[in-house]
């Protein structure tokens, strides 16, 4: 081993990027997912057990906390400090056992009127009857609170894009090749219906919890109280958090709820990275311009380059998020017989997936908010594309009954150079009635996109 003193803590030396390069896109999620936010999780939670226990009429041996004392007890987990943190810290430094610890933390804050009643705080709990429930009111959290929102934003600031720019025709490329036009608002409109609806499926995730003991069977409560109705006991404390009450489990809530969530979380990050390749090709052709900021530098060497690096960026950390979220939603279901420690440690990294969308999703802000559109690359691509007509002149053409029309436009045009001279040339040459060839004749490539302007306006109004 190294002899070289450790470095203290900072931005600068914590070995994960999203506490340092990117702590300050990241901060936010402190809320949710660091150890201080869990302890005071796990108070709140054991403080919101003891009352339930405390209010039931079944439950002999602890009576309903008067008002003074209910508030002073919901005061240690609402006032919960940066001391009282450390405190529990300090406790398990003792124990060796985190939940244990947040335990006899709770015992020793109790009303006075109280402390007689302590060995009722995790009274036939599990430890992962608090771990569960704390973690999952996290998630539940970060979701409502922080994800949807930052989600719900970009697909504002898409769809926004999307109305402003629903008739700017573009030179759509599939194969990467000239294809039949479309409008620039209706592709970027094509990721958000993708978006909404991963964002819906995330939103409608019903997250679980558990409160029943050792392996789910509620062995303990029943021997001290075997007139209880425990599973509904249960069920109204999990559903008063705010959570879906689950009543089959082992000694662990098996997370299903968790991979469900994270596997819609995934998808939109999937589709995010789409959005940020097309958006970097659309970039290098010109048909999106970015507005550069002033002190700004996009190359060391080269002082021209305005580089797309918000979506290189965005597509990275999407590409990491993927690969943290998809090991959890499939990890955190599978448990050995009734309980092993595997998903206790791969919990604590719930914030690592959470962290790397929250830097993409930022960054694509960003560079969303500094395009632009390049009306002459767009006008200028569509022009030098008027072997695109082929297919509206073979399918009229088809309409009225000519015979071998697509190998005649195929013949015409492929692999050829292709102008608006020869296209209507070729069209005055049809035996077509004249109406069509007069539509025909009036068709140039920034004029044949379809009904692309109306889906854009159809959907919006939808939404």
């Amino acid at each position: 081993m190294s002899d070289t003193p450790a470095l203290p803590a900072s931005a600068l030396t914590n070995v994960s990027p999203i506490d340092g390069r990117y702590a300050s896109k990241t901060a936010a999620l402190r809320e949710h997912f660091s150890e201080f936010a869990l302890i005071r999780e796990r108070v709140r939670v054991e403080i919101a057990w003891l009352l339930h226990l405390a209010d039931h009429p079944d439950i002999a041996g602890i009576d309903p906390a008067t008002d003074t004392d209910r508030q002073a007890l919901l005061a240690i987990g609402e006032q919960f400090t940066m001391e009282d943190g450390l405190a529990i810290k300090a406790i398990e430094a003792t124990t060796n056992h985190d939940v244990k610890a947040v335990e006899y933390f709770v015992k020793d804050k109790l009303p006075a009127a109280l402390a007689s009643k302590k060995e009722f705080v995790h009274f036939a709990c599990t430890s992962e009857d608090i771990n569960n429930l704390s973690w999952t009111r996290l998630l539940a959290r970060w979701r409502n609170e922080h994800w949807l929102p930052a989600v719900d934003a970009l697909i504002s600031t898409l769809t926004q894009f999307s109305r402003d720019q629903a008739s700017q025709p573009m030179l759509a490329r599939t194969h990467g090749q000239t294809a039949s036009p479309t409008t620039l608002g209706k592709e970027l409109l094509n990721v958000v219906a993708r978006l909404q609806r991963q964002r819906d499926s995330a939103a409608q995730v019903a997250l679980a919890g558990k409160i029943n003991g050792a392996v789910g069977n509620y062995n303990a409560h029943v021997s001290a109280y075997p007139d209880v109705d425990w599973p509904l006991l249960a069920k109204d404390f999990v559903t008063d958090l705010g959570l879906e009450f689950n009543p089959l489990t082992t000694q662990i809530e098996p997370h299903d709820a968790i991979a469900e969530l994270f596997d819609a979380v995934a998808r939109c990050n999937v589709i995010l990275i789409d959005l940020c390749r097309d958006i970097w090709g659309y970039i290098s052709l010109g048909y999106l311009t970015q507005k550069p900021v002033a002190g700004e530098i996009g190359s060391s060497t080269m002082p021209h380059k305005i580089n797309p690096i918000d979506f290189e960026n965005a597509e990275g950390n999407l590409g990491l998020a993927i690969a943290i979220l998809d090991h959890l939603s499939r990890k955190l279901p599978i448990s050995r017989f009734q309980r092993d420690l595997t998903d206790s440690t791969v919990l604590r990294n719930l914030g690592v997936g959470a962290g790397y969308t929250d830097i993409a999703l930022s960054s694509l802000s960003k560079g969303l908010g500094k395009l632009g559109v390049g009306s002459a690359a767009l006008a200028a691509d569509l022009d030098k594309a008027w072997e695109v007509l082929a297919e509206p002149i073979q399918t009229v053409m088809r309409r009225h009954d000519v015979p071998d029309a697509y190998e005649k436009l195929k013949e015409l045009t492929r692999g050829q150079t292709i102008d608006a001279e020869l296209i209507r040339s070729f069209i005055a040459s049809l035996d077509i009635p004249e109406v069509d060839k007069q539509r025909l004749s009036e068709l140039t490539p920034a004029r044949y996109t379809g009904l692309a302007e109306r889906l854009v306006h159809d959907f919006c109004k939808q939404g």
